[in-house]
């Protein structure tokens, strides 16, 4: 019996979910593309105006807001590539901690998740 069975996942929904990683991984990265060239757009047009104060704290707070969701992004496309890796090796539906299979409803609503809901739960109560 594979590791995809002991998960109680079919190959059918096993390949639904690399797609939807793919897919997912497609729109993180893509996104973060976006946000690059809007940013070259707007320096492009507004060259070296001067800028005033309150500009720049604006700026310096929506770069702290940026850079967190930057980090958010990057953990949740290292979780994807994991996935994905999970998927090529077999063990798609297993915990990474623990071995035992994450259920199907929270792989249909999370697709990269890699640990069980209460490992989620213990780990973050860690950090």
């Amino acid at each position: 019996m594979s590791s995809e069975q002991h998960a109680g996942l079919s190959r059918e929904f096993i390949e639904r979910q690399r797609q939807r990683l793919l897919a997912l991984r497609n729109q993180l990265l893509g996104g973060e593309e976006d946000d690059l060239a809007r940013k070259r757009a707007f320096q492009l047009e507004h060259g070296d105006e001067a800028e005033e104060e309150e500009d720049d704290a604006q700026d310096l707070a929506q770069r702290e807001v940026d850079q967190a969701l930057h980090n958010a992004d990057d953990h949740r496309v290292a979780n994807i590539e994991r996935a994905l890796q999970k998927i090529a090796e077999g063990s798609y539906g297993l915990s990474d901690l623990s071995g035992e299979p994450i259920p199907r409803a929270r792989l249909e609503t999370m697709p990269e998740a890699l640990l069980t809901v209460q490992e989620e739960r213990d780990r973050e109560a860690r950090r």
